[in-house]
């Protein structure tokens, strides 16, 4: 008898290996490849085999549109990886992360993300690959829209029929998500056809990146021209996923051209994001919960204090923010017609720097983060609301609490690439202490549906100030909170007169270190 771990799931047998006290089980399809007749079309059921498959490899990399050198690794994308303390044990809790990063990437193998820590604390971690780019959000008319949606819908409905067997309870699933894999959180929670599928949600750095279908069919048809092709799956087919995937990189790369027509967009650097179409994503999460169109639920959610320092640093703009730059994007992110005094009132010492990385990381994810946890709240949820306060220690400490820092530290992967990065490769004591504050704190919160602090209530809206000596407090951003009074993230539409855009970075755009996104 093979002393290799081997699980039946209901589509056939697969052997994983074990690994540091736990098992693994890597590029597990829980759909169909999506090529041919199956490209951009729903996920359709995977297929059963015969006999004992392999899963000790992951699953290829999807086509990923970010500026960095990723080779075409085959086709079976949609496959999921298995990280389980026992599969032989039974009812332990199960967290599903969703690696997506700017819908752009969605990379299950990167070390960020790997399972030992968290298996060891006795939670089974899946990790789920879905289309993202154009082959998940281009908005055609012969396809389904939000196809990076339906490719999670059908991961999370594999995990319902399967995760028993790998000593998971379906009962208790915790779906999460950074960036835009917490927006695709944020999206789960409302949609129709994911009732019933997870019992509590993770979301950090809730992005609001949602079209309406009138400006995704405007995007959508000028991205096909630059290939000479008509918006639809038809045409789009017959082109290599990979090449689609580059020109998307390309055409993200000059968003800002199109600023007078197409607005907030061009500051994403996400050209094709998810679209409000009424039916697969009928509404934007904040308006669903608010209006009780649906249901709260157990949901941890926070962002960094310095969202936008890691993009402005990367691309070499820290330090560099004029006035200019301040006014325009103050007129361009900023809420309301006064929101631009506004901040300029509530800041008053602020220069142009402050005032350019407060209103992007206020409007890209950090207001966002906060609107979920009040909606989330009012449809009867329990939110559980965090900030992370603490510095990365790398590059003299310019980074402060930037984007994506809280990952390596939830995880338990200060030694990932991101981890080294972003930490350093000798992790100081603060950031070891942290990272074990954060995965307790997720572990009990996965298990129980309590975080370990207050949850958050509209008069005080108490939050967790992760830091060296981290604290519960009334949330630290209420300046920011009182400008953003009554204006919650809505769809990305035609903007006539938007001004002109500071000549910043592309806000949601991964840096090449980090292959896997971070966004």
């Amino acid at each position: 008898m093979s002393e290799q771990p081997k699980v039946r799931t209901t589509e056939g047998v697969v052997q994983g290996r074990r690994r540091q006290g736990h098992a693994v089980f890597r590029g597990i399809p829980y759909a169909r490849p999506p090529v041919g007749a199956l490209r951009f079309a729903a996920p359709a059921p995977p297929h059963r085999w015969e006999g004992t498959r392999q899963a000790v490899e992951f699953g290829p990399v999807v086509p990923l549109s970010l500026p960095i050198d990723v080779s075409p690794q085959g086709t079976d994308w949609l496959t999921l990886d298995v990280g389980t303390p026992d599969p032989g044990a039974a009812g332990l809790p199960v967290l599903v992360w969703i690696p997506v990063g700017g819908y752009l990437s969605a990379v299950s193998s990167d070390p960020m993300y790997d399972p030992a820590a968290l298996a060891g604390a006795g939670v089974v971690v899946v990790t789920v690959n879905c289309r993202v780019g154009a082959e998940g959000f281009a908005f055609l008319d012969d396809a389904p829209p939000n196809r990076g949606f339906l490719d999670q819908i059908a991961a999370l409905e594999w995990v319902q029929r399967n995760i028993a067997a790998f000593g998971g309870d379906p009962g208790r699933v915790t779906v999460g998500g950074l960036s835009a894999g917490a927006g695709s959180v944020a999206a789960l929670l409302t949609m129709e056809s994911a009732r019933g599928l997870f019992r509590r949600a993770v979301a950090h750095s809730v992005p609001g990146l949602y079209s309406t279908p009138a400006l995704a069919r405007e995007v959508t048809a000028a991205f096909a021209g630059r290939l000479g092709a008509a918006p639809t799956a038809e045409a789009l087919r017959d082109i290599d996923p990979w090449r689609l995937a580059a020109e998307l990189t390309s055409f993200n790369a000059g968003l800002h051209a199109h600023r007078e027509s197409w607005g907030r967009l061009t500051e994403t650097g996400t050209a094709l994001c998810p679209v409000v179409d009424g039916e697969v994503l009928p509404e934007t999460p904040w308006s669903a919960l608010t209006g009780a169109r649906a249901r709260g639920t157990e949901l941890l959610v926070g962002h960094a204090r310095d969202e936008f320092r890691y993009f402005s640093v990367v691309s070499g703009r820290y330090g560099t923010f004029t006035e200019e730059d301040a006014d325009a994007a103050l007129e361009l992110l900023a809420p309301g017609p006064d929101g631009a005094r506004a901040y300029r009132a509530a800041f008053p010492q602020a220069g142009p720097e402050e005032l350019v990385e407060t209103v992007y990381s206020d409007a890209l994810f950090r207001m966002p983060s906060q609107k979920l946890a009040e909606a989330n709240a009012a449809a009867g949820g329990t939110s559980y609301l965090f900030e992370l306060c603490w510095s990365a220690p790398v590059l003299g400490g310019i980074l402060g609490a930037c984007h994506s820092l809280d990952l390596p530290l939830a995880f338990g992967t200060l030694d990932s690439p991101v981890g080294v990065q972003l930490v350093g490769e000798e992790p100081p004591p603060e950031a070891v202490a942290l990272s074990r504050e954060l995965q307790d704190s997720w572990v009990r919160f996965i298990t129980t549906g309590d975080a370990g602090w207050p949850a958050h209530r509209p008069g005080g809206r108490l939050t967790r100030v992760l830091d060296a000596e981290s604290k519960t407090l009334p949330h630290p951003e209420r300046a920011s909170l009182q400008i953003w009074e009554g204006h919650s993230p809505t769809p990305f539409d035609h903007s006539s007169s938007p001004g002109s855009a500071p000549s910043s970075p592309s806000a949601a755009t991964p840096p090449p270190s980090c292959p896997s996104g971070t966004v």
